[in-house]
C-alpha cells in the first residue's frame, strides 16, 4: 500500500476515535464484570488540565482502570485500602496489570484479597489522551519508519521532540491519586510500578509523600547519573514515541529467558491481543503496533531517593536485560526508608508479572502493602523461587 493510502487510512481512523471519546468523558461504566469471583472492572475517566508542552493548558483525559469486589465498586465508599498501578516506558496501564488470561492480572489478585485497585494509563498512551502530534508516523525515528514501511524514504517529523515528561507525568499522576483519594474517601493511596513507573510513582511520592502510604517498585528505572536538572531543551530533540510490534514483543522477551518455561505463549498472545486493542490507531500501522510517547526525565536523582522515607518494596527479575538487577541494588543501597525490602526473584524477566514465578511476585506484594514486610521482614533482600 503507497505511503499516501497509509496517511489517510490513520486519519480516518483518528476521526473515528476522536468522536467516541467526547462521549466517554461524560460518565464511568462497567467495563466487565467477573460474576464468579464477584469482581467489578469499571471504567473512569480524570479530566486533567494538562502540563503536557504540545497540548499545554488543554483539558485532557486520564484513563483509570478500576478492578475491586463488587460492593466496594458499587458503594464508592469503603473502608478497603486503596492501590494505584503505574506502568511503565511502553504498555499501558490495564493491559500490563490487569491481563485478560488466567490467573495473570495482578490487579484482580489484589482485588480479591480486598485492595480497591485501580491502573491508570498516562498521557499518550492506552485509553487516555494521545496528542495529535502522535498521529503523524513521521513522528517516529527514521529507523521505525523503516520497518513500518519498508523500501520507503523516512519522512521530516512535524514535532521534532519527544512528546511528554516526566513532571507532566507527574502532574498526571498527581490528578488521579486525588481522585481516588476523594472518591474512596482515604488520605492515602499506596502505588504500585514498573520500569519507568518507577520514577513516576516515586518521584511523586518524593514529593507528595503524604499522600502515599507504601511502594512497590517492579524493576525501577533508577540510574545514579540522572540530571537534578531538565535539559537545555524540554522536551528534548528527538523522536516523538515509538513503535512495538508482535514480533518487537516476542524478541525482546525471548532475549531474557533464563529457565524453561519461564513464560507461556499463549500469556503472551492474551498481552497482545489486549495490548493492540489498546491502540486502534497503532493496529493499523504496518503490522499492527502499539504507540507511546517518549519522555524527558530528569529530577529523580541519588540525593532524592536518599531523602525518601516511604516504605518501599523492590523487585527484580535475575533476567531482566531492561532494567539491570545491578540499578535495582544501587537503588535499594541508596533509598533513604528505613523499611525497604529487596526481592531478587529467580526465573524472571522485565515481564516478571506475566511468567511463572508470578505468583511469588503478588503474594509478596500482598504482604508488603498489608503489613509493610516480606517473609515477617521489613528490611533487607530476599531470594525468591530459587
Amino acid at each position: 500500500m503507497k505511503r499516501r493510502q497509509i496517511y489517510l487510512r490513520i486519519l480516518v481512523t483518528v476521526l473515528g476515535v476522536a468522536s467516541c471519546s467526547l462521549v466517554a468523558l461524560s460518565y464511568s461504566q462497567p467495563a466487565m464484570a467477573d460474576d464468579g469471583d464477584h469482581l467489578l472492572r469499571l471504567d473512569h475517566y480524570v479530566p486533567v488540565k494538562s502540563t503536557v508542552p504540545a497540548i499545554a493548558g488543554q483539558t485532557t483525559s486520564i484513563y483509570v482502570r478500576e478492578v475491586v469486589r463488587a460492593g466496594s465498586g458499587l458503594r464508592n465508599r469503603s473502608n478497603n485500602p486503596v492501590v494505584l498501578f503505574v506502568h511503565g516506558a511502553g504498555t499501558p496501564g490495564n493491559v500490563a496489570f490487569d491481563v485478560s488470561h488466567q490467573d495473570y492480572s495482578w490487579m484482580a489478585f489484589l482485588a480479591r484479597a480486598g485492595f480497591d485497585t485501580f491502573a491508570v494509563d498516562m498521557t499518550g498512551y492506552g485509553r487516555s489522551t494521545r496528542p495529535g502530534q502522535m498521529n503523524d508516523p513521521c513522528n517516529l525515528s527514521a529507523e521505525q519508519q523503516i520497518a513500518l514501511a519498508p523500501g520507503t524514504e523516512p519522512c521530516a517529523p512535524s514535532y521534532p521532540q519527544q512528546m511528554t515528561t516526566i513532571q507532566s507525568d507527574w502532574h498526571d499522576l498527581g490528578a488521579v491519586v486525588d481522585h481516588l483519594r476523594a472518591l474512596r474517601n482515604v488520605s492515602q493511596v499506596s502505588l504500585v510500578a514498573w520500569s519507568l513507573g518507577g520514577p513516576r510513582a516515586a518521584g511523586y511520592t518524593a514529593q507528595n509523600p503524604g499522600k502515599v502510604q507504601r511502594l512497590v517498585l517492579l524493576a525501577p528505572a533508577y540510574s545514579r547519573d540522572t540530571s537534578a536538572t531538565p535539559p537545555a531543551q524540554v522536551p528534548a530533540r528527538g523522536a516523538a514515541m515509538n513503535t512495538q510490534s508482535r514480533a518487537d514483543l516476542v524478541a525482546l522477551w525471548n532475549r531474557q529467558v533464563g529457565c524453561p518455561a519461564q513464560y507461556e505463549p499463549a500469556t503472551l498472545d492474551a498481552i497482545w491481543k489486549d495490548m493492540i486493542e489498546s491502540d486502534p490507531i497503532g493496529a493499523t500501522w504496518g503490522p499492527g503496533v502499539r504507540r507511546a510517547p517518549l519522555v524527558t526525565s530528569w529530577g529523580w536523582t541519588k540525593d532524592v531517593v536518599a531523602a525518601m522515607k516511604t516504605p518501599t518494596l523492590m523487585i527484580t527479575g535475575a533476567h531482566d536485560v531492561q532494567v539491570a538487577p545491578s540499578r535495582v541494588r544501587d537503588f535499594y543501597a541508596d533509598l533513604g526508608a528505613p523499611k525497604k525490602v529487596l526481592i531478587d526473584l529467580a526465573c524472571s524477566s522485565h515481564n516478571a508479572m506475566w511468567e511463572k514465578n508470578r505468583g511469588l511476585l503478588y503474594q509478596s506484594s500482598l504482604e508488603w502493602l498489608s503489613k509493610g514486610t516480606v517473609n515477617g521482614s521489613d528490611n533487607g533482600t530476599i531470594r525468591l523461587g530459587y
